[in-house]
């Protein structure tokens, strides 16, 4: 038998002790984090609503008031860590032994889910190390904050499920509460987003006129919201080391040749009109700060201390820009005063450093403020780089166009919108950043990984490009050597072949080297030289090309020693260049003939030449040479592009001004002429030695570098650029490049035909080019403009519209993979409103009215979409006055009349100003000439005799 077992009496038994796992303490702690939570899930509802609303509309509606919530979400959510941490740590530590290990588990998920949300906050303040530069790191950081608070939520729910009852009415009244604020708050939002694209009311523009500058309020802007660099430097370092080199940076009256030449506009403005208005015109691009804050129309501005005059072009005076009003340039953009983050301009570190914060963690607001999208586009660049000189600037005429960096870029083969070009790129150049805003590796708080970067990387802001000369001015070495780097392999020059007998229809032997003819002593020859234009997207030279000095140097030696020379810089003069050398350049007048020489814009009337060459194409000079009777050695002849930023002329202007406002400027010597030592850089260089008949030497040269046929072609280009007086040559020259079996060669060939008035042979021309339709690179867009072009001619309407068109409208996989659009070709798009204009006659002629009145309304489509994009243009407002008129629109007619007599040249005032100029400076009259033959002589003879001797001859 089994003895019962007998239990003790329960209530005898020794009671357990009960651990809470929430003390008195705790419970007190628990309350402070509910509240906080309570606060940041309120602030988080709001913060998430505007988000959310911003995404699904595409609008920005983030205001100061949100920055201040926001600000308050980073201050909940540190306020937080703290009492969570210690509630969290003290109830896992009471509870890790409970018997209910479902709760205990989910408790560990939810304070590890709840550690995850605290941790990932952090990281996204990026304070200290933390910056989260990687993208993709970002990105995850911030879906993990996004996720795993609802992650958290649901775990605390499974986590109450195991201990007492949700009090699930005071929740639900605390979400529908927070959820009506939220709403109130977010309706208010909605009603008034961020406008990020302000043009500025019109009314505005009276306080910036001639300049088309004008602010988004129509009000000035303080000066200091416009010079905080400083303030951009702390997260954008290395940008801000490459912007306070850049000509940028030294765009105003910081930039010496610059406070010289306005010092004089503002002078002749005053004494003129009574005011310094006309001004104006050069500060909307060059004086933001002083302009658009209002100093600058003071006509006792102090130039040389005032706080805003050596601003430059600052952070601000370009990332505030709000919209790009049109692409006429004169600095046709609206501005604004940016909306910072809270206490951006307060001098306390700590709310310095809390602003600072409050960027990276929500860099979104700052970003949208300060770029955009146009930021990255040519149009942008366009309201600097492009310039007319107004009425109000030289009281002579309303327009007059000036420099154009655009236009001639917006045409050309680089931006894959020119159909003309003569050359074209592998693969367009979608803006200008593409070349003057190269990456480099950066760690800036800004850095990111751009498409083809391995490593995190800015667009420098230095712009390189080829202004060595403020860099010198300012003694910044490194600044002029990072230009001269830039401009590398830009351009190419080609010693190409020779003459006999000194004259552009001698024999041509062609071309020269590794092969030379051997010449004979006491005969003239012809050096024929060709300048080619590489990595460039706009004319060279662009921008100052009337002080610009770029030319070619010459130099011809025998045994050591010079016996020819072209391009020489004379030490005797202050090292000025031999006038007589060939500049590529453009030598500007005044209406009495008067070279513009110190950078005068308010006496421009019109060009003597203009020497600049296209992008993608190349310039023949002709340099004649007579061989010595008595050399004893071979010769050789060497050609240097050589480039110096300004001319020796200006510079002594320059330091003469200087020295009266009190800043001389580097290298001045009170009492002594100033001497130009700006640096020279060559940009191209090309040597040939030539064996001489009897001499017995060896000789020998290097082949060139780059294909027969583009030497041909090249050499071709720059023969048919010269104008009518070369052409034959030029014919000569593409038939040799036809015979090296390149489409170029019958193609450019039909150029020549076409201005020569051959158009059957032309036809010809292009029906051979045809044939290489099926290689790789056949610009076809080229062969349907030409086309077109000779069509229209022969009075083939209908065919030249089609092929026009077709120029305009096709795109094949290549053009697609080249990122090619010539639809923007608005010289092609007026050939086809003419060729539409002239078929509509035709048919008004054959008594078929409806038909031309439809081909004339196509017409005026055509030209509508020309001033889309220029609306300066000539022949687009001339068309459409007489279109008009056709049509019997009279009010429509008359307007564009008025505009076609407005932006139409001067020519009586240009043919006074060139006849003047002939008779002052016969060196540039030389240069003006149709065919331009220049002398290489020994040094010591009087090139200006030698030339009047010459020309004695030919009279």
């Amino acid at each position: 038998m089994f003895k019962p077992v007998v239990l003790p009496d329960p209530a005898e038994l020794p009671k357990k002790k009960i651990v809470r796992t929430i003390t008195p303490r705790m419970r007190k702690v628990l309350v402070l984090v509910f509240v906080l939570v309570a606060l940041l899930v309120a602030n988080a509802f709001y913060l998430s609503a505007i988000t959310a609303l911003e995404w699904f509309s595409g609008k920005t509606y983030q205001d100061y008031f949100y920055q201040f919530m926001f600000l308050g979400h980073l201050v909940l959510g540190l306020m937080l860590i703290l009492p969570f941490l210690a509630f969290g740590i003290s109830h896992l530590r009471l509870a890790r032994k409970r018997r209910n290990r479902r709760a205990v588990k989910i408790g560990y998920a939810l304070f590890a889910m709840s550690i995850a949300v605290l941790v990932s906050g952090i990281l996204l303040t990026r304070a200290g190390g933390f910056d989260l530069k990687q993208p993709i790191v970002r990105s995850a950081v911030y879906w993990m904050h996004v996720i795993c608070p609802l992650l958290a939520i649901w775990l605390y729910w499974l986590h109450r499920l195991a201990g007492p009852r949700i009090k699930w009415r005071i929740g639900v009244g605390y979400l529908g509460f927070v959820g009506m604020i939220v709403g109130v708050m977010v309706w208010g939002q909605f009603q008034d987003p961020r406008n990020w694209f302000a043009q500025g009311p019109e009314s505005g523009t009276k306080y910036f006129e001639p300049s088309l500058a004008r602010t988004a309020s129509g009000n000035f802007i303080p000066a200091e919201a416009l010079m905080n660099d400083e303030y951009c430097k702390r997260c954008h370092a290395d940008v801000h080391a490459g912007w306070e080199k850049s000509v940028h940076r030294f765009s105003s009256f910081n930039n010496p040749p610059y406070l010289a030449s306005v010092h004089e506009t503002r002078q002749v403005a005053l004494a003129r009109d009574g005011n310094v208005q006309a001004a104006r015109w050069c500060a909307g691009c060059h004086d933001p700060v002083p302009f658009f804050s209002g100093a600058f129309d003071d006509p006792n501005f102090d130039m040389v201390d005032h706080p805003t005059a050596h601003s430059g072009i600052t952070c601000t005076s370009c990332h505030a820009i709000t919209n790009v009003n049109s692409t006429r340039g004169n600095a046709d953009y609206t501005i604004e005063e940016p909306q910072h983050y809270p206490f951006a301009y307060s001098d306390n570190e700590l709310l310095q450093w809390v602003n600072n914060q409050l960027i990276k963690a929500k860099p979104s607001f700052h970003k949208k403020t300060f770029l955009k999208p146009f930021h990255k586009s040519a149009e942008f660049c366009s309201t600097c780089h492009k310039v007319h000189l107004p009425y109000e600037l030289n009281h002579y005429k309303a327009f007059l166009r000036g420099q154009n960096h655009y236009d001639n870029y917006l045409l050309s083969g680089v931006s894959g919108h020119g159909a003309r070009s003569f050359y074209y790129p592998p693969k367009a150049e979608v803006n200008c950043n593409g070349c003057h805003m190269p990456l480099k590796p950066s760690n800036d708080f800004g850095a990111k990984f751009f498409a083809g970067a391995k490593e995190l990387s800015i667009h420098d802001h230095l712009f390189p490009s080829a202004n060595t000369g403020i860099a010198w001015l300012i003694d910044h070495p490194d600044t002029i050597k990072a230009h001269q780097e830039f401009l590398h392999g830009t351009m190419r020059v080609d010693l190409f072949g020779v003459r006999e007998d000194g004259e552009i229809d001698g024999k041509l032997t062609a071309p020269l080297s590794p092969n030379v003819p051997e010449l004979q002593p006491g005969k003239t020859y012809l050096f024929e030289t060709v300048i080619r234009t590489l990595k460039l997207g706009h004319l060279f030279t662009q921008g100052t090309a009337d002080s610009n000095e770029v030319w070619l140097e010459v130099t011809v030696t025998s045994d050591g020693k010079v016996i020819g020379k072209s391009g020489g810089i004379d030490p005797e003069k202050q090292n000025e260049v031999d006038p007589w050398s060939h500049f590529v350049n453009v030598f500007m007048l005044d209406k009495d003939g008067n070279r513009i020489n110190r950078r005068n814009p308010q006496d421009i009337v019109t060009p003597l030449y203009n020497h600049q060459i296209p992008p993608g194409a190349g310039q023949t000079v002709h340099y004649s040479f007579e061989v010595p009777e008595n050399l004893s050695a071979p010769l050789e002849v060497e050609v240097k592009l050589q480039y110096r930023k300004f001319d020796q002329e200006y510079m002594e202007i320059v330091d003469k001004a200087t020295r009266k406002l009190g800043v001389p400027i580097r290298g001045s010597q009170p009492g002594k002429e100033y001497v130009n030592n700006l640096p020279v850089t060559t940009l191209a260089v090309d040597r040939v030695t030539f064996p001489i008949e009897g001499i017995d030497a060896e000789v020998s040269n290097d082949a060139e570098e780059f294909p027969l046929w583009q030497r041909w072609n090249d050499y071709g280009i720059g023969l048919f650029l010269k104008g009518k007086g070369e052409l034959r040559q030029a014919a000569d020259a593409f038939t040799e490049v036809e015979k090296l079996n390149r489409w170029d060669g019958p193609m450019n060939l039909a150029r020549v035909l076409e201005r020569e008035g051959r158009l059957d042979e032309a036809v010809a021309a292009l029906q051979r080019a045809a044939e290489f339709s099926e290689e790789d690179g056949y610009p076809r867009w080229t062969w349907a403009w030409l086309s077109g072009v000779i069509n229209r001619q022969q009075d083939r309407l209908p065919e030249a519209i089609q092929n026009l068109r077709s120029v305009l409208t096709d795109q094949t996989p290549e053009m697609q993979k080249r990122g090619f659009d010539f639809s923007l070709d608005y010289e092609v798009i007026n050939l086809l409103g003419q060729a539409l204009f002239d078929l509509g006659r035709k048919r008004a002629r054959q008594g078929r009215e409806e038909e031309a009145e439809k081909l004339w309304e196509e017409a005026i489509t055509e030209f509508e979409k020309t001033l889309q994009i220029d609306s300066e243009n000539l022949t687009a407002h001339y068309n459409l006055q007489h279109l008009y008129t056709e049509i019997g629109n009279k009010d429509q007619a008359a307007h564009h009349g008025k505009l076609h007599e407005m932006f139409k040249p001067d020519d009586n005032a240009k043919g006074r100003a060139v006849r003047l100029a002939r008779e002052k400076y016969p060196a540039a009259n030389h240069a003006a000439e149709a065919v331009v033959i220049y002398d290489l002589l020994p040094p010591g003879v009087d090139r200006e005799r030698k030339q009047e001797s010459a020309e004695n001859q030919n009279n």
